[in-house]
């Protein structure tokens, strides 16, 4: 999700939430996603993926493709901008258990994302994850942005 701030184009990004990112900041924030499911559009599971961690439907009807990166872990996701606005603090993200502590035989229920926030370039390439960057660079670039917002009437 794209949208135009006070003095730029900023994106949304999640936090992940649970024990292992509580106390990370830079470089653990991401873009909503997640798994595709068996015979799914791609397009489709990041509109699911993205309702399902921020709690928010998919108004939009236009998306811009990012491309695919592919994560450290050896995962590859598959990205879309579209241009729309929320409040943050709003978010309600689905959940996931864990054991916790390790080995402690304790399964614990945690959000998958524990809080978003909007941002812009400089900002998001600090916060996201680094195979991720690339995805900052293409949801706020001009081709991007000249895609999902029509010019202000007085740049016309």
């Amino acid at each position: 999700m794209c949208r135009r701030g006070e003095n730029e184009a900023e994106v949304l990004l999640v936090h992940p939430g649970g024990p292992y990112f509580r106390n990370k900041d830079e470089g653990a924030w991401t873009v909503p996603k997640g798994l595709v499911d068996d015979g799914e559009d791609l397009l489709d599971a990041a509109k699911r993926e993205f309702s399902e961690e921020t709690g928010l439907a998919v108004e939009a009807t236009e998306f811009v493709p990012l491309g695919e990166v592919k994560m450290k872990s050896g995962k590859r996701i598959h990205v879309w901008a579209f241009a729309g606005d929320c409040d943050p603090d709003a978010i309600e993200s689905n959940t996931f258990e864990v054991e916790w502590p390790p080995r402690s035989g304790r399964m614990q229920t945690f959000p998958e994302v524990d809080r978003a926030g909007f941002f812009g370039r400089s900002a998001a390439l600090d916060k996201i994850l680094e195979a991720q960057k690339p995805l900052i660079e293409r949801a706020l670039g001009d081709e991007t942005l000249s895609l999902l917002f029509a010019p202000d009437e007085e740049d016309a």
